[in-house]
């Protein structure tokens, strides 16, 4: 009778597990990609006018009035021949400018507060959410427009009012993260390995919940881009005079009439190519968390 022996010669382990490509776990979306880079050239454009432009941008006279574009003014003159290339130049520096600091600011005073409150419960919790309802009750254009008409057109009061109109969704946003997460795994290890509350919290709990809150923060900036222009254009955001991209449209708002287009053309076309540059952002940002969750 003969006996078999199985080799004992080493072969190669087949089930051996593939890990992920680098350039596949590292792939953003096409949004993405394309929000950012046209969010970076308006970023440079608003760097580069705060220094420099083609003509003084509130010169009159560069040119003949109501001149249409030519390679002198590539965006033409409006009615007093000031350049609207170098105003609408100019605008991105103050618009932009505006935008950033009114999400940087609802995002980190939204994200604190839903934090706080996601965390901890109780009677602020509860004081939050009735206090966020009754900010919610009134239109947002409508209360920006009260509030600014009450405290003045300085720069810096329509970035405290436009602020806080979106604030509650950071708040309640950061809180349902907070909620969730509190009771998940990591949070109980930190815990147990001697984490005090306020530890858990803000080096756990809240870095482990910004991808909602960046994603909502793009959706936000182009409704912030937006609405900063229909301020301007009703005369209620900065300074009249200014050169700002609403302000300059409800300047040229007369001329349409008459064929001059190319007063309001050129302002409106940076408010909606800015603000789609920041929602492709938004959602480009939660594309990418859906395909890091796959």
């Amino acid at each position: 009778m003969s006996v078999v022996v199985p080799s004992l010669r080493r072969r190669p382990f087949a089930l051996k597990a593939e890990r992920p490509s680098r350039a596949s776990s590292a792939r953003w979306p096409l949004s993405l990609k394309l929000g950012a880079g046209v969010v970076g050239v308006f970023g440079v454009i608003a760097l580069v006018s705060a220094f420099w432009t083609p003509y003084p941008p509130m010169a009159p006279a560069t040119g003949a009035f109501l001149a249409p574009p030519t390679w002198a003014h590539l965006f033409g003159t409006d009615a007093v021949g000031a350049d609207i290339f170098s105003r609408t130049f100019a605008a991105t520096h103050t618009d932009v400018g505006i935008t950033v600091a009114v999400v940087g600011l609802a995002l980190v005073a939204g994200t604190l507060w839903g934090s706080l409150v996601g965390f901890y419960g109780g009677w602020a919790d509860a004081v939050t959410m009735r206090a966020l309802q009754v900010m919610n009750s009134f239109p947002a254009l409508l209360l920006a427009m009260l509030v600014i008409s009450a405290m003045g057109r300085d720069i810096l009061d329509v970035i405290l009012v436009v602020a806080l109109i979106p604030l509650p969704d950071y708040v309640r946003l950061a809180r349902a993260e907070i909620m969730t997460k509190k009771t998940w795994q990591f949070a109980e290890s930190a815990r147990m390995v001697g984490r005090r509350p306020l530890g858990v919290l803000f080096r756990h709990l809240v870095p482990n919940s910004t991808r909602p809150l960046l994603a909502y923060a793009g959706i936000n900036a182009s409704w912030v881009v937006a609405t900063v222009g229909a301020l301007g254009f009703l005369g209620l955001g900065i300074q009249p005079g200014s050169a700002e991209w609403g302000s300059m449209i409800a300047g040229g708002e007369s001329a349409i009439v008459a064929g001059q287009w190319w007063i309001c053309f050129f302002p409106g076309l940076a408010i909606f190519l800015l603000a789609s540059a920041f929602h492709l952002i938004g959602d480009g940002i939660t594309d990418a968390d859906i395909n890091r969750r796959r």
